[in-house]
């Protein structure tokens, strides 16, 4: 089949390659344009642009996807169909309609669930035991499109959401040469989404780091690991910042020792911490200006009193 593939991030990368591996044609890559970042504010390219230009596949970068102009040159490509994936840009109805196939949306969740923004991370979030990717026919609307396969992963205890998020990277670049068999056979059945069972989730903003300890030691155990390795849940100890990288529960009794963000213990390279439920113990950290290191390295460095407190930064 001849593709028109959309992405720009480092999830999209996968699916591209895959793609290219194939005996499918991708005729274009369509990305999002050039941008500044880092300190010196240098423009970088997108990592989907990078991946299509060392293959010799012609980028498009099209500030508003949804122009008319962009439209016809995407139609004088003649697709078979589009293959869209973390792309950034809602796409117009006559769009949607240029590939004789339609475009095909891979979604890091098990639609309807976590449709939106930060699907990955709100699976870590939540506690959820299994999540997936979903191929699934697009429409005008959000993520609302009926679904065509789906695959399914376990979450692991220590899961946190940049190994959720290459598990499922790499899930999609999978479960695409699967769909696309099956369309091309014309032997898919697609399933309409219950729209009642949807979720909508919302973007990840840095603030969402910043640890309220008066939540149960599970929350915040789920908010360390979901908020890895962007933005980090971080807290305030002795007017510091303080990143924390991997924390876990320890059992407690029905009866608080202190309250909540107080340090209970943080003798023998053990860090703990009372939370509005529960202990938390951390074992990885990041102080301001410094490297991120075990509990035991940080506390020969940085000495800490049962009884001082954690706070949050606002």
């Amino acid at each position: 089949m001849r593709i028109i593939f959309m992405g720009t991030p480092d999830f999209s990368v996968p699916t591209l390659e895959s793609l290219i591996g194939s005996r499918h044609e991708v005729a274009a890559v369509v990305t999002q344009p050039d941008k500044p970042s880092g300190r010196g504010k240098a423009v970088h390219m997108t990592p989907v642009k990078e991946v299509a230009l060392a293959h010799g596949i012609p980028v498009y970068q099209p500030v508003r996807a949804r122009e008319a102009s962009f439209v016809e040159e995407m139609r004088a490509l003649h697709p078979d169909v589009m293959v869209v994936i973390a792309f950034g840009q809602i796409l117009s109805r006559e769009l949607l309609d240029v590939p004789e196939y339609g475009c095909i949306n891979i979604h890091a969740s098990l639609l309807p669930k976590y449709r939106g923004a930060a699907p990955i991370q709100w699976a870590v979030l939540n506690g959820d035991e299994e999540t997936g990717i979903t191929t699934m026919k697009m429409d005008v609307e959000m993520d609302t499109g009926d679904m065509l396969e789906k695959r399914v992963v376990a979450l692991s205890p220590d899961e946190t959401g940049g190994s959720l998020f290459d598990k499922l990277s790499l899930l999609g670049g999978e479960l695409i040469l699967s769909t696309l068999d099956k369309l091309e056979a014309g032997t898919l059945v697609p399933e309409p989404q219950d729209h009642s069972q949807a979720t909508y989730v919302k973007k990840i903003s840095k603030t969402m780091g910043d640890i309220d300890w008066s939540l149960e030691a599970e929350t915040i155990e789920r908010l360390v690991r979901g908020l890895n390795p962007w933005p980090s849940a971080y807290t305030r100890l002795q007017g510091k910042m303080l990143k924390i990288w991997k924390a876990r529960v320890l059992p407690q009794g029905a009866v608080p020792e202190a309250a909540p963000g107080t340090v209970l213990g943080a003798l023998g390279g053990s860090l703990t911490v009372q939370t509005g439920r529960g202990i938390l113990e951390i074992l990885e950290l990041q102080l301001e200006g410094k490297k991120r290191m075990d509990a035991a390295a940080f506390l020969r460095g940085f000495p800490v009193e049962a009884g001082a407190v954690m706070e949050r930064s606002e």
